[in-house]
């Protein structure tokens, strides 16, 4: 797609909250008739800045009660050290995000699990036992006031 308008915009942030909302709706939500709207739709989804629809997951109707993002700084700096890391943190289900990071370390991994005990556990027996970690710092989520993560 060459050019995202205003418009396009519209229907990107409509459907980042709903990914199953009708065409029909849609097309009156941003003003377009509907075959006109599901045409743009369909560039957006052939040129690839729509990949895919998904539903979105209540971590705690699921049984983890408790989220934290977790630095990791590694202690060796290559690919070899960063394809192994990765590896190992995609075989993890409490593994939910990983990111590789510019800065002090080399990633932020989002966490979720049941509880203190169960973090306790991913921490020691699982994210201990990678090799190349040199730090771990973990950060506790309270409350998440904003969340787009569809």
């Amino acid at each position: 797609m060459s050019k995202i308008d205003k418009q396009t915009k519209h229907i990107l942030r409509i459907l980042s909250r709903n990914g199953r909302i009708t065409n029909l709706e849609l097309a009156k939500r941003v003003g377009l008739s509907p075959s006109a709207c599901l045409r743009r739709v369909q560039e957006l989804e052939r040129s690839g800045v729509i990949t895919g629809y998904r539903a979105v997951l209540d971590p705690a109707a699921m049984g983890n009660h408790f989220i934290a993002y977790v630095g990791v700084g590694l202690s060796t700096h290559n690919k070899s050290a960063q394809q192994d890391f990765e590896r190992s943190v995609a075989q993890v289900p409490e593994v939910r995000e990983c990111h590789n990071l510019t800065g002090s370390i080399e990633y932020l991994l989002r966490i979720e699990c049941a509880d203190l005990a169960a973090y306790k556990v991913f921490h020691t027996d699982v994210l201990g036992t990678f090799a190349h970690i040199s730090s771990i710092t973990s950060y506790v989520v309270m409350e998440s006031s904003k969340d787009e993560r569809a």
